[in-house]
């Protein structure tokens, strides 16, 4: 085999998530690629928990569909997650033989996996570790064994992680780990499911492993952030706890403020007073920042909001993806303001986009939004380190000598832009309020000028609407069958797409990463050929499908495949779609890898 995914699940304090990322480690030290996803119930402490990790030995750009091996340590815990640890008939499933379920009585309904494996993995932890927080080290001695996973580097891994606690307490991780070893050995099944060895070198050079919410917080320091000001929430916090620890390396500072509303007041401040700026949310928080969100867009301040999607409304699912927060990043400002909504696309992907984002926001003197979403934010990926040596930073446009002598903060320039002062710059002094105002920035109710400042700050942003740089677009030129999709589930397009073409079908795929302004042209170039469309996203109500129609003439077809939160969309689903659209019946390959660069 030479793509593997594996789903686990147990309850918290089982150590499920721990085996996960022990196995990504050693998976990169081996010279494999990999993705891990992780996923928990709502409860603050305690309740199930879960990690799927899907291993290969070429790059992979998705979690993956159907498991091929399942791990459960209780089956209430495991079921809980339902579509997201998908079993099937090709799924070897390993349990808990405590749970008293017998092989041919397992809770799946009418799903008869390819092979059942019952062992007393809480037993052999107590037996070789005294403790039954080892048993996650004897699933990773079963899956070394069984499936030929990375055995050296696991032990390395174990090793490391435990040396600090004590001589007995390692020796009894790496006994337990042993135990796992030694089951598998005395039990052995087909050697069909081995995993084929990793192309050392091939793929070439040193390779890391990262999470979405630490590449947006590096990103910034990069981009040259030097305040940061938020609250803690699912499942953005992180960024606020990279940011800590780092930025004051960067000269800058960070605020954990009291509430929502106070963090980002205290970043629109930071900015004023001529500093790159930026908090993080998710979806109830994005809500509580939008009245600060329109002071920023009317005072014409830089500002990054990142806005971590999860499923909603209100606390909705906080440990799980969405993408249902598009209508609110783009709609939700009161009065004719317009801010620019940038989407990543994978974890490596992350990086690039902040400082974007950040670039867009000086540039542009407006607040951005950044789109991510749980899996993004906290998934894992084995990538290659971040070059950014093509990478280049803007900066706010500052008043020069002549401009000071009679300063005008919103001067009515060619490009909408005017140059951005802060306090203590001499000759720079200006009011900036909520209330709308005249060039020198002074109160005024004249609906003339009103209509003039708002001329101002829609028109300064139409040059996004040509930057084609910020969407991608793959596959056959002369396709009469068309693709979108955004976010995170670009990865599960991108591979659906080598999957249809694998089958004979013409299809091309088009990724925005501006999500918003709409990009009229280029989806009116992307349109031109097709006869039917399939927008893919994982909300209830398909929206980005409803802002496509909104703004642009759409071909004839054009359909959605939406799902709500923790209903994974797999790549067969959107073959089934597309082979559905185009009148094609064809049977399904297993896998895919795309067979050109990624360009994601």
């Amino acid at each position: 085999m030479d793509d593997l995914i594996i789903g686990m699940a147990g309850s918290g304090g089982d150590g499920i998530v721990s085996a996960g990322e022990s196995l990504i480690g050693a998976a990169a030290k081996e010279g494999y690629f990999a993705i891990l996803t992780k996923s928990f119930g709502s409860q603050i402490r305690g309740g199930e928990s879960s990690c799927r990790l899907r291993l290969a030995t070429t790059p992979v750009l998705n979690p993956g569909g159907a498991l091929d091996v399942a791990v459960a340590l209780n089956w209430e815990d495991f079921l809980k997650f339902g579509g997201e640890l998908p079993v099937n008939g090709d799924t070897v499933v390993i349990y808990e033989e405590k749970t008293k379920v017998a092989p041919t009585a397992l809770p799946l309904g009418d799903v008869q996996p390819a092979v059942v494996l019952c062992v007393p993995m809480e037993a052999m932890a107590m037996k070789s570790a005294g403790t039954l927080l080892a048993k996650n080290n004897v699933v990773l001695g079963l899956l070394a064994g069984w499936f030929g996973l990375a055995q050296e580097s696991i032990l390395a891994g174990i090793r490391k992680k435990f040396a600090r606690k004590g001589e007995a307490v390692l020796q009894g991780n790496e006994r337990a780990f042993a135990a796992g070893l030694e089951y598998a050995a005395q039990h052995p099944i087909s050697p069909d499911y081995r995993f084929a060895p990793a192309a050392r070198g091939v793929a070439g050079g040193k390779r890391v492993i990262a999470d979405g919410n630490e590449l947006c917080a590096q990103a910034a320091l990069f981009a040259g952030c030097k305040f940061f000001g938020g609250y803690p929430i699912t499942p953005a916090t992180e960024i606020m706890q990279h940011l800590q620890r780092d930025i004051w390396k960067h000269g800058g500072s960070l605020l954990q403020a009291e509430d929502e509303i106070a963090g980002i007041g205290a970043a629109v401040g930071a900015s004023f007073a001529g500093k790159k700026s930026m908090t993080a949310t998710s979806g109830p928080g994005f809500s509580l920042k939008a009245e600060m969100l329109g002071l920023a867009s009317v005072t014409e301040l830089p500002l990054v909001c990142v806005n971590v999607q999860r499923g909603g409304p209100s606390t909705g699912m906080p440990t799980k993806r969405e993408q249902s927060d598009l209508f609110a990043a783009v709609f939700s400002a009161h009065g004719d303001s317009v801010r620019p909504v940038l989407a990543p696309v994978s974890v490596a992907d992350m990086f690039p986009m902040t400082v974007e984002a950040f670039n867009i926001a000086e540039q542009y003197q407006t607040p951005v939004i950044l789109l991510s979403d749980q899996e993004l934010a906290q998934r894992k990926e084995v990538i290659a380190p971040v070059d950014t040596s093509g990478l280049r930073i803007i900066d706010r446009l500052a008043p020069n000598a002549a401009e000071l002598e009679h300063y005008t903060r919103f001067q009515f320039t060619s490009s909408g832009i005017s140059p951005l002062s802060h306090p203590g710059m001499a000759g720079g002094n200006y009011l900036a309020a909520g209330i709308e105002h005249n060039e020198h920035g002074a109160p005024t109710a004249s609906g003339e000028m009103h209509a003039q400042m708002n001329d101002k700050r829609l028109n300064k942003l139409q040059p996004l609407h040509d930057r084609r740089d910020l969407f991608v677009t793959v596959g056959d030129a002369d396709a009469t069958l068309g693709l979108i999709s955004w976010g995170s589930v670009a990865g599960i397009a991108l591979e659906s797409l080598e999957l249809a073409r694998a089958e004979g079908l013409k299809v091309r795929l088009l990724i925005p990463k501006l999500i918003y302004p709409v990009a009229e042209q280029v989806y009116a170039e992307f349109f031109a050929n097709l006869a039917r469309c399939l927008v893919v996203e994982q909300s209830h109500q398909g929206q980005l499908h409803r802002l496509i129609r909104m703004w642009v003439d759409t071909p004839k077809v054009f359909t959605a495949l939406a799902k709500s939160g923790a209903n994974p969309i797999a790549p067969v689903d959107i073959v089934t779609a597309l082979r559905a659209m185009a009148g094609a019946p064809h049977p399904l390959s297993r896998h895919a890898h795309t067979d050109f660069l990624n360009p994601l």
